[in-house]
């Protein structure tokens, strides 16, 4: 039994591709008799026709990659496609480390252990580049003795 019309009408209503279709040779007389559109979707929808699932490639590993790197592996030298400061920029980095000494500093300030004159001065350095990061900073702090008296080193 030549149902070819059918499968044609079933590609265009399920709107896949003739080959995703498939029939349900128990029910071959209600499908030798479907000859409309609507009569088709009938079909479809009782389960005299059926849509085939797409193939397409497996997840598997592309998800297990994604918890490697989750945890922080597969970020070495041969993953690695710019320049170390094009996966950061510099003026990012800069702004990052400026953003984490004025917070520090403004924490100081703002529970009094340290003067205000030390505390511009300070932020002054920090601005002109000259703590290379918040650890600097605090051990600079506390090398030149700018902590008020009576508060603890931390």
């Amino acid at each position: 039994m030549n149902l070819k019309t059918q499968k044609i009408l079933a590609a265009k209503v399920a709107k896949v591709g003739v080959h995703k279709i498939a029939i349900n040779p128990a029910r071959l007389d209600d499908l030798k008799e479907a000859i409309t559109k609507a009569d088709i979707s009938a079909l479809i929808k009782s389960g005299a026709i059926t849509i085939k699932q797409t193939k397409r490639p497996s997840r598997h590993r592309a998800v297990a990659r994604h918890l490697q790197k989750k945890k922080g592996r597969q970020r070495g030298h041969g993953t690695r496609k710019g320049r170390k400061k094009a996966r950061t920029p510099r003026k990012e980095q800069w702004v990052r480390k400026i953003r984490l000494l004025r917070e520090q500093l403004h924490s100081y300030r703002d529970e009094n252990k340290i003067e205000r004159n030390i505390f511009v001065d300070l932020k002054q350095k920090a601005k002109g580049g000259f703590f290379r990061s918040k650890n600097h900073m605090i051990f600079y702090i506390k090398s030149n003795n700018l902590l008020k008296d009576g508060v603890k080193n931390e």
